[in-house]
This record gives C-alpha cells, structure tokens and sequence, in this order.
C-alpha cells in the first residue's frame, strides 16, 4: 500500500513563513479566455453606463430650461415672432403675451394625447396676431367621449379680440400615420399649414396658459413639466460597477485557485504539470483525539500497513 503523507492539525510555528503564491496558471488559454471575457464585459458595461449618463444629460438641460423660462415674465409677440418662426431649443417654455383672434373654424385636435394614464385629445387653434402673424395655440385636453374616435364637444375660444399667454414649445415631427378629417397624428406644424391652406409659424406652437377675457368652457390645462430628472445617474453608477466587479471577481478566483495550488503542494499533491487545475474549497483537516492519539481510523490503517509490508 502506498503510503500517505503525515496529515496533521497542528498550527505552523510562530514565524513559520509559507511558500509563496504562484499565479502562471492564469497564463492558460482558460483563465485568458475568462479575462477576455471580463474585458468584453466591461467594456459593454461601460458603453450601457454612458448611455444612461446622456439621457440624464439630457434630462437635466431640460430641467434647465423649465426652471430658467418657465415663470418668466411674458414678453410681448410683437419683436419676439422668432420664437415661434425660428424656434431655439434654449427658448422653450418661454412666456409669450400677443394680442389678436381665433380662427375657430380651422381649430384641429391632435390624437393619442394621454394625460394621467387617461387617453384623450388636444386641441389645436390657430390665432392671428395684431403684427400679422398666425401661432399655433394647444389650448389644453380632452377626454375620449362616447364616440369612438373623437372628444364629445370642443369647448369654443372666446370671440372678438382676446389678450393670451402662452408657453413656447417645439412643433413635433411627422410620425407617418393618417388622421381623420379635422385631426392630427402629432403637432406637425407643417401639416396644420397644408391643412389649413395659410402660413403659420412653423417652428414652435404656444401652449396655452390663460386668456382674456376667459371663457366659461375650456379644455382641461396640459400637464406642467416635471422637474425630476429620473434614474438614470444611479443606473449608470450601477452599468460601470458591474464591469468593475468582473475584474474582481476574476482576481478572487485566480487568488482562490492560487491558495488551493500551494496547499496542495505542501500536501503533495499535485497533477502531472505540479498544479491542481480545478478550484475547491479548502479540505476539512482530519480530527484528532485529544493528547495527539490517533482515532480509530488511523489504528486500523496502521495495521493494514504492517500486515502488508510483512508479506
């Protein structure tokens, strides 16, 4: 019988020094194959983590403008009629104050406007100004009535000369899809002004925020602008800690791997190339009777031994 090697509990001596930690073994198709691995990941990790730290980007500089524009003064049409024909992207939610009329008869409602997870409409109306120009106005929101596909009444603006105040917004792009006769897919400036037949500002519209003298009936005031800027900074935070801890994880296990090589070492036991190439948790240490005497395991073994190097 081949004989095993002495196994003992006893704790090394005070300022017995261990054999040091050998990592070649990460020198191996598998563990480079795992580092590429890891490399890979983070580098996914990282492109994921600055996608979401531009859309946080993005929605601070619009917090930006609401808090800069929002409660601003209203500043008169007459001079400013750039914001609404060569609209800026620093000037929305700017407060503008014009004078003029309506033209009820070409007012259009936009569809698919929810407002509080409740489907609905908006409701669209030209208005000529004094100085000549015609600004698109979002007077506000309507439900889905009774009838399928469109509100139960449009409440009217008021007649005659009216003083409002609106918010500057953005005209949207064409999404592509059809719309009813007197409707819209989106707030297409350009397709208000085919569907009218006259010039209208094309660059922005006017969000409505009140008008004098005031109707009875209007539409239901828009949702204000929210001011929170989401999750995305702790998402981002979240994408380029994954990618970290691949590394680490990677590290750990070569360390772990490198701790179970060297006991095995001193343990001799060791493959053909002098590494044990599987990790494994540390071996429970065989337990021993107190006073050092050897367990009944052991004795058995012992006498096996004899009895075989006696033949």
């Amino acid at each position: 019988m081949t004989e095993e090697p002495p196994v003992t509990d006893e704790p090394a001596a005070p300022g017995t020094k261990r054999a040091k930690l050998d990592f070649r073994f990460v020198l191996s198709p598998q563990w480079l194959g795992g580092l590429a691995f890891c490399v890979i990941f983070s580098m996914a990790c990282a492109l994921l983590g600055q996608w979401q730290m531009d859309r946080r980007m993005e929605a601070v500089t619009e917090i930006n403008k609401v808090l800069e524009n929002y409660d601003d003064a209203p500043v008169p049409l007459a001079g400013n009629a750039g914001l609404f024909t060569a609209f800026r992207a620093p000037q929305e939610w700017t407060p503008v104050s014009m004078t003029g009329e309506y033209v009820e008869e070409d007012t259009r409602i936009v569809r698919n406007r929810p407002k509080a997870g409740k489907p609905g409409y908006e409701v669209l109306v030209p208005f000529r100004a004094d100085g000549g120009e015609t600004i698109v106005v979002n007077r506000g929101w309507l439900p889905i009535g009774n009838t399928a596909g469109r509100p139960d009444a449009v409440p009217a603006p008021p007649e005659g000369e009216v003083t409002v105040v609106v918010r500057t917004k953005p005209g949207e792009p064409d999404i592509g899809r059809d719309a009813p006769e007197g409707q819209l897919a989106s707030i297409d400036l350009v397709a208000f002004e085919q569907s009218v037949g006259y010039p209208v500002a094309d660059t922005a519209y006017g969000e409505m925020v009140e008008e004098d003298p005031a109707p009875q009936t209007r539409p239901q005031t828009l949702v204000p602008p929210t001011l929170d800027e989401g999750p995305h900074l702790s998402y981002s935070l979240q994408w380029f800690l994954f990618g970290l801890m691949s590394f680490i994880v990677w590290g750990y296990m070569a360390r772990q791997r490198a701790v179970n090589d060297r006991d095995d070492r001193e343990l001799g036991l060791t493959e053909d190339d002098g590494y044990i190439s599987a990790y494994r948790p540390p071996r429970p240490k065989p337990v021993r009777r107190r006073g050092g005497r050897p367990t009944d395991e052991e004795a058995e073994d012992a006498l096996l031994d004899a009895a075989e190097s006696r033949r």
